[in-house]
């Protein structure tokens, strides 16, 4: 993945579709807001299990491990890669307890066109219309210089996860996020599950074929500028 994604559900739709039992979002973002550029730092919405409960959460875009001594180096762990998840340091102790999945209408990627050179985007999304669950990590740092019970305490991050892209996904971009179906959700979900080989199975590439399988096309490179956003972001380049 090259790091930018579209999440334009209705938060309604995202209690409903994933069954959550507590929405966490905060008041301020108590009105629906459709981002069709969504960058790393961003925060984006999570599906996890917290305190035994299905919750809907805001979190910040980039992973910053528990035991970092800040959260600036967060914007370079966006993306984990499937290959390294559980046993690599930043990620690992994520891996062990605290998997979450990230709702998306579909992301993007650029491919450098042999000729010109030009980085041309691409709108990858899923045929049916339904919506992609990225497998994805979040974690908890403690800000040292706050008491627990202060509101800034604690600071919420989340990683996707991404393996190689070996299907028509992979002549644009050779990574591809991971996704898990619903059927696997509850497990995935729970952090009491630590069955490390039946986790890494839970978890799929999005790829073209079959149900649920990929569709792409190209679009305009004003998606390139993160100050740039709205559905128009995703309709197909004329011509």
């Amino acid at each position: 993945m090259c790091g930018r994604f579209v999440s334009a559900r209705k938060r309604a739709e995202l209690l409903e579709e994933f069954a959550v039992q507590r929405d966490a979002v905060p008041a301020e973002r108590a009105a629906d807001y459709a981002d069709y550029n969504v960058a790393p730092t961003k925060r984006i919405y999570t599906v996890l299990d917290h305190k035994d409960e299905r919750e809907l959460r805001l979190v910040r875009w980039g992973l910053v491990p528990f035991w970092a001594k800040d959260v600036k180096g967060g914007s370079r762990l966006i993306n984990a890669r499937a290959e390294t998840v559980a046993v690599k340091p930043a990620f690992r102790a994520a891996f062990a307890k605290r998997r979450c999945l990230i709702p998306a209408d579909g992301y993007y990627e650029w491919q450098t066109e042999p000729d010109s050179k030009v980085k041309q985007p691409f709108y990858i999304y899923r045929t049916d219309g339904g919506i992609l669950a990225f497998a994805g990590l979040y974690e908890l740092w403690k800000n040292p210089e706050v008491p627990d019970d202060h509101e800034d305490a604690w600071y919420w991050s989340a990683t996707i996860i991404t393996t190689d892209a070996t299907d028509e996904i992979g002549k644009i971009h050779d990574r591809t996020p991971m996704v898990v179906a619903p059927g696997a959700w509850e497990e995935w979900l729970d952090p009491a599950n630590a069955e490390k080989d039946h986790l890494l199975a839970a978890m799929h590439p999005a790829v073209s074929s079959g149900p649920g399988g990929l569709a792409v096309r190209r679009i305009s490179t004003e998606v390139n500028s993160v100050r740039n956003n709205g559905s128009s972001l995703i309709e197909p380049l004329a011509g």
